[in-house]
């Protein structure tokens, strides 16, 4: 296949989305197909989980990320019964899962890195501090408990404490965060957002799945906006995700399948795209797709 070329240096953005996570996996198959390879990346939350695997080995994420995610469960993700969740928020009052389970994802995945500097790209993880109520990059130090605190759902994880601040999952405020990697140095961006669409294949039936679907209108607006004002600027190769299907943030019974549909679709477009300049090529998914 043809090389896509992007003006370097070419970021790589990894959206937010818990077990829709797997998404980002066959999306990086399908860049990898076309020559489209990250100089820096960003993530927030699950995306700062397969960012900084992407920056440890850019050469062999895809298949690092694929079998992490083969041994990714519910019950490992967020380990406790109703029972212990209720005694978890009763003790700790503010959440209801340890971030223990992650932990043990992050161990495993990074293989014993354990600082930013270790990695092989520039890679900047995502929270939001609890104070401020500001989005806040990481991009050196410690890097597990930098991506625990991109990825501590308010109200499910702990948030973490690091170098004085408090914070919580970034994807409030930057679930794509597009601004961060501009921000880095980018000059092109190739963002792999993994939020279901602004559409369902049925209207949510229980209140938890009516509160995650409004709050991911709002997550899926940020990434509207700000790709808009990115594409004024610089390239944006905005990869859809998955076909619509009933698979939650919170349901992990649909790895391969995800992955398999996201590398498919992506690569579909992926054969349409020529980059000519500033623009969006693509575009959130739900959206109208455009190329400008």
């Amino acid at each position: 296949m043809d090389r896509i070329c992007l003006p370097a240096p070419v970021g790589f953005v990894l959206g937010g989305g818990g077990s829709l996570g797997a998404i980002q996996v066959g999306m990086l198959r399908a860049l990898a197909d076309r020559g489209v390879t990250p100089d820096l990346v960003t993530g927030t939350s699950v995306g700062s989980v397969n960012g900084s695997l992407l920056a440890l080995d850019p050469a062999h994420a895809a298949d690092r990320l694929a079998e992490l995610w083969a041994g990714m469960t519910r019950a490992r993700v967020f380990p406790g019964g109703p029972i212990a969740q209720l005694r978890t928020l009763r003790r700790e009052r503010t959440y209801l899962f340890p971030n223990t389970g992650l932990v043990d994802v992050l161990v495993e995945g990074l293989g014993g890195v354990t600082d930013f500097a270790e990695l092989r790209l520039p890679f900047g993880a995502v929270a939001v501090d609890a104070v401020t109520g500001l989005p806040v990059l990481m991009t050196s130090g410690d890097l597990v408990p930098a991506i625990l605190a991109s990825a501590a759902i308010p109200g499910v994880y702990p948030p973490v404490r690091r170098e004085d601040k408090v914070l919580y999952d970034g994807g409030v405020l930057a679930n794509v965060p597009i601004r961060q990697a501009l921000a880095m140095g980018a000059k092109s961006l190739v963002v792999l957002d993994c939020t279901f669409p602004g559409h369902l294949p049925e209207v949510p039936g229980s209140l938890a799945e009516t509160l995650l679907f409004w709050a991911t209108l709002g997550m899926r607006n940020q990434a509207v906006l700000e790709a808009d004002l990115a594409a004024e600027a610089v390239p944006v190769l905005y990869l859809p995700g998955a076909p619509v299907q009933a698979v939650t943030p919170l349901d992990f019974g649909h790895t391969a399948e995800l992955i398999e549909s996201s590398y498919a679709a992506s690569t579909n477009f992926l054969a349409t795209v020529e980059i000519t300049g500033p623009g969006l090529y693509g575009g959130p998914a739900g959206s109208v797709p455009a190329v400008s």
